[in-house]
């Protein structure tokens, strides 16, 4: 009977955990539907700046006689410093979502090692915190909270001290790394270089047709502020697309959580039965030699 029991506790338990993933699984996906409007938003917010910034530079580079000359613009071909921001959850229980976006940060940490090159490491969320912490790697910057509620004044005043590092020469390179939403179902690693801004992506070299004037003498001072705003939604647009992909990751890991838990109730129960059965069998069989061996 304490066979029984153990089962029959064994039993209760797993519901109770079913309940609790499937609740989880449900908070997940409403989250996620919010996440994803504010993405969408976002997403055409983001496609505006870039087409804008691409117009000013565009004319900038028709202007100048030897082509785009910005510090922003200005790519290096063998980087002496590296910085590596990269954004992972504040909890768990998404699967592979926090391990996928530290297995790239590490290939990139290697890669730039390789090369003889100072990587200076910046994180967002809790758990890429207490890896490398726990790893004993150090951390230039962190924040906790930003991931879970990503904030746009947060976020630009976290990579606006970054970027100032950049325009003082300090860093050559900025390179962001999180997991990025692809569908309910799918999500996949981002690398962005966020500084030095790739020219190869703007349409430098073709004719504008673009109605807009900026005076000569404005246009590094309009360009800088661009970029600025630039880099500022980037990471604010890379914090939501995290996070929806954290909601995602989320949502499949307790759904398959869920399943395997109806299904270990359903071995437990046929457990339970069988042993209930050879218990009931047992006591027969004595009930059966008692009465046999009183005649």
């Amino acid at each position: 009977m304490a066979n029984l029991k153990e089962i029959k506790r064994k039993i209760g338990s797993v519901k109770n955990t079913q309940k609790t993933t499937k609740a989880m699984k449900l908070v997940s996906s409403a989250k996620l539907k919010r996440t994803e409007e504010l993405a969408k938003r976002s997403r055409v917010y983001a496609a505006k700046l870039t087409e804008l910034l691409n117009e000013i530079a565009q004319k900038m580079h028709q202007n100048n006689v030897g082509g785009l000359d910005n510090i922003y613009f200005r790519d290096v071909v063998n980087p002496k410093v590296v910085d590596i921001v990269f954004i992972t959850a504040d909890k768990g229980l998404c699967g592979g979502f926090n391990a996928q976006t530290i297995k790239r940060v590490n290939q990139l940490i290697a890669t730039y090692k390789a090369q003889d090159v100072k990587i200076r490491l910046r994180a967002v969320g809790r758990k890429g915190i207490d890896y490398y912490k726990f790893n004993n790697i150090d951390l230039n910057d962190q924040v906790i909270g930003l991931s879970a509620a990503p904030n746009f004044e947060q976020a630009a005043a976290f990579i606006s001290d970054i970027s100032a590092a950049y325009a003082r020469g300090e860093t050559d390179k900025i390179v962001l790394v999180h997991n990025g939403y692809v569908s309910m179902i799918a999500q996949e690693i981002r690398e962005d270089q966020v500084l030095p801004i790739d020219a190869s992506k703007l349409a430098l070299n073709t004719v504008s047709t673009s109605e807009l004037e900026v005076e000569p003498d404005d246009d590094d001072t309009l360009l800088e502020a661009l970029v600025k705003r630039y880099v500022e939604y980037t990471m604010y647009y890379s914090l939501i697309d995290s996070l929806a992909a954290e909601h995602s990751a989320r949502m499949q890991a307790m759904d398959a959580a869920t399943t395997n838990a109806k299904q270990m109730v359903k071995e437990l129960t046929v457990k339970y039965n069988k042993a209930r059965q050879e218990s009931i069998t047992t006591e027969l069989i004595e009930i059966i030699s008692g009465v046999e061996s009183m005649k």
